[in-house]
């Protein structure tokens, strides 16, 4: 690789022993995939978050790389933690956890790293333009910045994505290149999806059909999708599919710059429907957990769950993911008091994916396609998937 006069003194240790280190993992990255040069970011976003998937090991290397007091260049936020920082008691998180968890978080901060821990950073300031390269990890998010919002970033893991957090810079290599962006097949959509659920469905269909073939998929059929839906699409198509971008006629940014290939897959109504079976295991009476928010809550969410719940009780377990200045904002609004006035509990900085809940509950009911996969292999719950408004209700039923 050819680094710059900096990069060069940052590998040799001029700028720190965590900087070398950072310095060491990118140059590494980049010799195995073929990079020349190095590209600066304009954000990070760091996976890796949660003690439970840390553990006393990966709190040591973060402990390592936050000794000698190197801080972050660039605006760097962090995936979601193992628990809600500041209410974590009420969500029956045991004590030696927070601990634990409040230690990785420590880590971050004497790094410089902003402490809102989420999945959506985008709807929290970090939100790159055009062309923007970045650093982001969770999968999610990645194929968000990607897709929607035209930034340029591969899937980074937590290591990697620190690192370049540390140094600004990132390996010029996939999907941050022109000739990795291009679409390799088109997938002509033949139903009109609705809501957040139909969206995570749809995600699964193309992703069995891609096989994890990282493919660039250009995406037909669609007509319209809001920022909720297009967050449910991301979260889905990158779970079951692997993908980190695709382009999507009429609604992503860099569609215009290409045509449709000539392979092409078609969704029909009987593939949504086999989708939606396959996330639909459970019965609802069976459910003791219900969790919206996978990706993250916008406030019009949490708003529209207020209005459903408004002189209502829950009587299951209903938490509710987002991030905390997402919830600071339904505070002001008056939603934060309606929703935990009936009962619902909101879970912030974290989520039913990396909180250590395994055991706790038999089946899970959301309107989340990626929370459905997790729920499955991750904390062996059974799962079942219902439109956003049905999920509410079922909740209080």
């Amino acid at each position: 690789m050819q680094l710059t006069a900096d990069q060069q003194a940052m590998l040799e240790g001029q700028n720190g022993r965590s900087k070398q280190k950072a310095m060491q993992i990118l140059s590494t990255l980049g010799k195995i995939y073929g990079a020349e040069v190095m590209l600066p970011v304009t954000s990070v976003q760091v996976s890796g978050v949660s003690y439970a998937n840390l553990g006393e090991a990966g709190l040591d290397w973060l402990s390592e790389m936050a000794v000698d007091g190197s801080r972050v260049k660039v605006l760097t936020t962090l995936n979601p933690a193992g628990m809600d920082i500041e209410n974590w008691q009420v969500l029956g998180i045991d004590p030696q956890f927070a601990r634990d968890q409040n230690r990785v978080l420590d880590a971050f901060a004497r790094m410089g790293i902003n402490l809102t821990c989420t999945c959506t950073p985008y709807l929290i300031g970090n939100l790159p333009n055009l062309g923007d390269h970045v650093a982001w990890a969770e999968s999610s998010a990645v194929c968000y910045a990607n897709s929607v919002l035209g930034a340029r970033t591969n899937r980074e893991g937590g290591p990697s994505a620190l690192a370049a957090a540390l140094t600004g810079f990132t390996p010029a290599y996939g999907l941050h290149l022109d000739e990795n962006r291009r679409p390799t097949i088109t997938v002509g959509v033949e139903v009109q999806p609705t809501g957040t659920w139909q969206y995570g469905v749809l995600g699964k269909a193309i992703g069995d059909r891609l096989q994890g073939q990282q493919s660039v998929p250009f995406i037909t059929g669609i007509g319209h999708a809001s920022l909720e839906e297009l967050k449910s699409f991301c979260a889905s198509i990158a779970t079951y599919g692997g993908t980190g971008l695709f382009h999507m006629r009429g609604i992503t940014p860099e569609v215009d710059n290409y045509t449709a290939p000539e392979e092409v897959i078609q969704i029909t109504q009987a593939d949504m429907q086999q989708a939606a079976s396959k996330l639909q295991k459970a019965l609802l009476d069976e459910v003791d957990f219900v969790s919206l928010g996978c990706p993250h809550l916008t406030l019009a969410e949490v708003a529209r769950v207020a209005e459903l719940l408004a002189g209502k009780k829950v009587k299951k377990e209903f938490w509710i993911t987002t991030s905390r200045p997402v919830k600071r904002l339904a505070d002001y609004a008056g939603y934060t008091t309606v929703i935990e006035s009936a009962g619902a509990k909101f879970a912030v900085d974290t989520c039913c994916v990396v909180a250590p809940i395994e055991g706790r509950f038999k089946a899970m009911l959301t309107d989340s396609a990626k929370a459905c996969y997790y729920a499955q292999a991750r904390n062996r719950f059974a799962m079942h998937i219902l439109p956003f408004d049905d999920v509410v209700l079922e909740a209080c039923r």
